[in-house]
């Protein structure tokens, strides 16, 4: 197979319209930066990405619409990018990069989008349906753990052996509030796998 696809990627830091021609794509959003002041004020990394997103005003409005304007809860959220075609720039239609969907939202979310000067456009992004990645599916086991003993399965099944340095804060809070529950155990039973 002589396949097209490397050759046409721009090169760039950035996610460009262009680089969407073969479909829309999912991403986690890794961290966000604001620079005031900057002609893109917004730089968004993408987990498992080399380049950065660069949200326009209107991508922008729409992130604040459906999560808020704190961008320090966007990280571990995703989004699915998307070619719009119809985006114009100094009126002529160069396309742009647009989101269709969102995790984080339960039900489609409709903003009336300024289109140009004077026209709205209503636009609707749906739901995102993602699976929870491993360190959410250990962080959910840590926090739903009925008591010290299960607390303590969870702690040393092999399945968190590679998230215990990012989690412990989770243990320690979920050992906290189980012993203020009424259970008590030493917190030297916590003990590393294997011991």
């Amino acid at each position: 197979m002589n396949d097209m696809s490397a050759v046409i990627v721009a090169k760039s830091e950035q996610w460009n319209a262009d680089d969407f021609v073969e479909g829309p794509r999912t991403f986690t959003i890794e961290d966000v930066q604001i620079r005031p002041g900057t002609e893109q004020p917004v730089q968004i990394k993408l987990v498992g990405s080399n380049k950065y997103f660069r949200p326009c005003k209107t991508v922008s409005r729409i992130l604040v619409a459906a999560w808020g304007a704190d961008a320090n809860v966007y990280r571990g959220r995703s989004v699915t990018l998307y070619t719009d075609p119809g985006v114009t720039w100094g009126g002529m239609k160069v396309g742009g990069i647009r989101i269709s969907h969102m995790s984080h939202i339960t039900a489609p979310l409709v903003i009336a989008l300024q289109e140009k000067k004077g026209s709205r456009k209503m636009t609707t992004i749906q739901p995102l349906k993602v699976e929870p990645s491993a360190i959410d599916q250990a962080r959910n086991a840590i926090a739903n753990a009925p008591d010290l003993d299960a607390l303590k399965n969870v702690w040393l099944s092999k399945a968190m052996a590679p998230f215990r340095e990012q989690l412990q804060a989770d243990l320690d809070a979920r050992k906290a509030a189980l012993s203020a529950a009424g259970e008590k155990r030493g917190d030297d039973d916590m003990g590393e796998a294997g011991e």
